[in-house]
């Protein structure tokens, strides 16, 4: 694991000294040296600059930063330069740049503008991450290299058709096993050759030119974008292999955009060629902390549970949203420390200079346009930074425990999204983030796991929405339930296999049998309608009824015992909440898409069931969580309130890392604070 060999929790950001003079360089060395900061990444949109034409490479900068940076004791997490290609190659080469949803072919400018299945871009990508490797291989600053920045997009060129066909060649292997899992036989689409075969867009299957979701063969596009998350993974790996042909032993990253939810790329298939997850996160103005702790929770879970690295964040307002407030005092912080109390081994930002023009000019960073250390958001900064030297190597490497998990899959977002129907209302994160909240809300551990991780380690699986079934799944959750483990599913489960095709026989599919029931209808309320979830029997606290929509099926029990019945409409007494014992377990089946109280009553019952209980119970938002080492836990408390609350933390004697005080049964957190307890008595 790459972070337990790191001297401390490291603490930068993204620099471009590129942008500036030299007579700006000693300063800021000057100032890293005040802030604390220990790790910069460097040189991530340079490669003009490095490559003025094609046989010229220019280095020369370069070298005497990762110098001046050595001399200050400064790792650099090295970039490819990869991130944005040269006006030159665009030019020259005019393979290089995308084709977008709608037909039309980009040129140079901006960035994200690279064709992954472009012969130049790969050319001359691999060509240069060879080189950086071969120049710095054994450069002292070296800490990791940091491959491109922020992976993404989809292209449509005809590079990228030819590249599409032979992906399906590879997966079908026959135009009649692909003609089958396409259901080409509606609206006349049987194909003789593979030739016939273009790319899902606006000028083919698509039915809106600006949303690449809206299709009218969900299997074609499905396959689409399984194709397009391999493609882009195929360009990281070539750099990848071209550093590690070099070196054996580098560490390689790339970062992943969108906090960590980022629909084009199945993450999870992409961790397993990183050596290190790496996470840039900007919360939206109205994300929550539950959403913020559930992004974390899934890298964490991308590598097993191994700690991850914050490798972007914001110390203040951001530039490209509509409105872009100030972080208030404080905030920074705090969040901070939740990526920390989360698993990140690693807390950077971008930038750590603000850019003095073009697009990002007003982008937060922690040395502001003043370019001195006497601001407020300077000496935020500079205070985590002393903290972080403080807790030296303590936290690092420490894991989270937990004995549930919920199943995220890309396969299932990018299938249900695609579908025509039921309803625009059913997004697949926000499902999954009702029921993480469920466990948040509760201060009870829970992992974010893929349909690949093993199910032994848990006593309960939640798999919300799980439309898709993988070949084999429904048989690994059986077994899971036979050997005693509690299964909890929702509407619209079990509906389709790989290839978006319904398994006939009836919903929920494979499922079927393991619940207990038959689903003979799946209704979509309108927007304005709504219906109620009434208990039949009481389930812990739950009693009463509870507001429910999105989706309400119509349920025939089939062996399950209902616990709750609609209250509304034609389907009124039907089941909403069934449970059906299965070998030494059950099988939960929740029939709508109910109001979080009901949630985190039906999983506090579970988890109460389990043995699983709170690792504290706290005053509303007042987040804890824990992380393990050597057999010593770290318990995190942070305040999201600004108002200053009183926390019960139970017997014993525990000592606060970040202010060296101890406590002992109630802990007064101050309004946007945190605390790092660790147990000194029992």
């Amino acid at each position: 694991m790459f972070t337990e060999n790191l001297p401390k929790v490291m603490y930068g950001g993204d620099y471009n000294p590129e942008q500036w003079p030299r007579e700006i360089w000693d300063e800021d060395m000057r100032l890293f040296q005040i802030a604390g900061v220990d790790i910069v990444t460097l040189n991530v949109f340079s490669w003009a600059l490095n490559q003025p034409d094609e046989n010229t490479y220019r280095f020369d900068w370069l070298d005497e930063m990762m110098d001046k940076l050595h001399a200050q004791g400064i790792k650099v997490c090295l970039g490819t330069s990869t991130a944005a290609h040269p006006a030159w190659m665009a030019m020259r080469y005019p393979d290089v740049t995308l084709v977008e949803h709608d037909g039309r072919k980009r040129k140079f400018g901006r960035r994200h503008n690279s064709c992954p299945n472009s012969p130049t871009f790969r050319l001359y990508s691999e060509r240069m991450a060879r080189k950086l490797a071969e120049r710095y291989m054994d450069h002292p600053a070296l800490l990791l290299w940091h491959v491109n920045n922020e992976y993404g997009l989809r292209c449509y060129c005809d590079n990228c058709e030819v590249a599409f066909r032979v992906w399906l060649r590879e997966r079908y292997g026959t135009l009649e096993e692909l003609n089958r899992a396409w259901y080409t036989r509606f609206w006349g689409h049987t194909f003789y050759d593979w030739n016939e075969i273009v790319l899902p867009s606006a000028l083919s299957e698509h039915l809106s030119s600006s949303n690449p979701d809206d299709t009218a063969f969900q299997g074609i596009s499905l396959d689409y974008d399984r194709f397009n998350s391999d493609a882009i993974l195929a360009c990281y790996k070539l750099e990848r292999d071209a550093i590690k042909d070099v070196n054996p032993d580098a560490v390689v990253t790339t970062n992943f955009q969108s906090n960590g939810t980022y629909k084009p790329l199945n993450y999870f298939k992409w961790a397993k060629e990183l050596d290190v997850i790496a996470l840039d996160m900007y919360p939206a103005d109205d994300m929550t902390p539950s959403q913020m702790a559930m992004r974390y929770d899934l890298m964490r879970g991308l590598k097993g549970g191994d700690p991850f690295m914050l490798m972007e964040s914001c110390p203040t307002q951001l530039n490209w949203r509509p409105r872009n407030a100030l972080k208030r005092p404080g905030i920074n912080r705090l969040w901070s420390y939740h990526a920390i109390a989360r698993g990140a081994d690693a807390v950077m930002y971008f930038q750590l200079r603000r850019s003095l023009g073009a697009f990002e000019k007003f982008h937060g960073a922690m040395i502001d346009h003043a370019g001195h250390e006497n601001t407020r958001v300077f000496r935020e900064c500079a205070r985590i930074g002393s903290e972080l030297q403080k807790l030296g190597d303590t936290l690092l490497g420490a894991r989270s425990d937990a004995r549930a998990a919920i199943v995220f899959d890309w396969d299932n977002w990018w299938a249900i999204e695609h579908s025509s129907g039921l309803t625009v209302d059913l997004r697949y994160v926000i499902e999954v983030e009702k029921y993480y909240d469920a466990f948040y809300s509760r201060n009870i551990p829970v992992d974010m796991i893929s349909v690949e991780t093993a199910l032994t380690d848990y006593e309960i699986v939640v798999a919300p929405v799980l439309y898709l079934l993988h070949s084999g799944y429904a048989a690994r959750l059986e077994h899971f339930v036979e050997q005693g483990g509690t299964l909890v599913t929702t509407t619209f489960s079990g509906i389709v296999g790989e290839s978006d095709l319904v398994t006939p026989g009836g919903y929920p599919g494979e499922l079927r049998e393991l619940l207990g029931i038959w689903v003979e209808e799946i209704d979509a309320p309108m927007e304005h309608q709504r219906n109620r979830v009434v208990m039949t029997s009481q389930l812990g606290e739950l009693e009463g009824s509870y507001d429910c929509g999105v989706l309400c099926d119509v349920v025939h029990a089939e062996g399950a015992e209902p616990f709750a019945v609609f209250e509304r409409d034609f389907y009124q007494g039907f089941p909403a909440i069934t449970r059906n014992r299965r070998g030494s377990g059950e099988a939960w089946y929740i029939a709508t898409s109910p109001e979080p109280s009901m949630l985190s009553g039906l999983i506090g019952h579970l988890c109460e069931t389990c043995g699983i209980q709170p690792l504290l119970d706290t005053p509303s938002g007042v987040e804890v969580s824990v992380r393990v080492k050597d057999g010593k836990a770290f318990l995190f408390l942070l305040n999201h309130n600004e108002a200053s609350t009183e926390v019960q933390i139970g017997a014993g004697t525990y000592v606060d890392l970040l202010s060296g005080t101890s406590h002992g049964g109630t802990v007064l957190l101050a309004g946007l604070d945190v605390r790092i307890m660790a147990l000194v008595h029992a």
